[in-house]
C-alpha cells in the first residue's frame, strides 16, 4: 500500500533559502514530505557546525512560519559511515512511511533506487549562491550571510552564536 508522501533528505547545515525552495517545488507535487534531517550524530565541525536539535528547531520555525508544518513531517537519521548498503534501510526505519524520495545526491538515488523506491531529482534555486557551504564560509568570514536563509533561522543562528561557532571551527580547520 502505498502512502503518498516523499522523502526530502539532506543535512541542513544550516536550513537555507534553496532548501525552502526545493521542499516548496516538492510539496507542489506530493501531498506530504519527510524532510529527514540526515548526518544527525554530527555537530560542531565546518562541514556539520548545528546540532541536530539547533537544526530541528530552525526548520520547525521555518515550516510554522510558512505555514507548512501541516504537510511536513520532519525526521533525523544518523549516518552508517560508508556502510552503504545499510544507510536507505536506516532512513526508513527511523523516518515515517514515504514511497518517493526527492535528491540530486547521486550515491543516494542509486541506493534508494536498489530499494525500489522512485527517486527525483530537484532543481537548483541559485545555486551559485544558495549553497551551504558558501553560506558557511561568509558566516566564517563575517560576510553578508543572513539574506540567504529564512529570517527565521537568522534569529535562531544568531540566538545560539552559531555564526561566532563557525568563524571558530573555520579559525582552528580552515575548509
Amino acid at each position: 500500500m502505498s502512502c503518498r508522501r516523499a522523502l526530502f533528505l539532506g543535512r541542513f547545515q544550516p536550513f537555507h533559502n534553496g532548501h525552502l525552495e526545493a521542499l516548496k517545488w516538492i510539496l507542489e507535487r506530493e501531498p506530504e514530505v519527510v524532510l529527514a534531517i540526515g548526518s544527525a550524530q554530527y555537530s560542531h565541525s565546518f562541514r556539520n557546525p548545528f546540532t541536530v536539535g539547533e537544526r530541528l528547531e530552525m526548520i520547525q520555525a521555518v515550516l510554522r512560519a510558512e505555514n507548512l508544518a501541516d504537510r511536513v513531517m520532519v525526521s533525523v537519521v544518523p549516518d552508517t559511515d560508508n556502510e552503504h548498503s545499510l544507510w536507505v534501510r536506516l532512513v526508513v526505519s527511523w523516518s515515517p512511511c514515504f514511497d518517493k524520495v526527492y535528491t540530486n545526491d547521486p550515491l543516494s538515488q542509486l541506493l534508494f533506487r536498489e530499494e525500489g523506491f522512485q527517486v527525483e531529482g530537484i532543481p537548483f534555486h541559485e545555486r551559485e549562491v544558495l549553497e551551504g557551504t558558501r553560506i558557511r564560509k561568509l558566516m566564517a568570514e563575517g560576510g553578508d550571510w543572513e539574506k540567504y536563509v529564512h529570517p527565521r533561522v537568522a534569529e535562531i543562528i544568531k540566538r545560539i552564536r552559531g555564526d561566532a561557532r563557525i568563524a571558530e571551527l573555520y579559525r582552528l580547520s580552515p575548509a
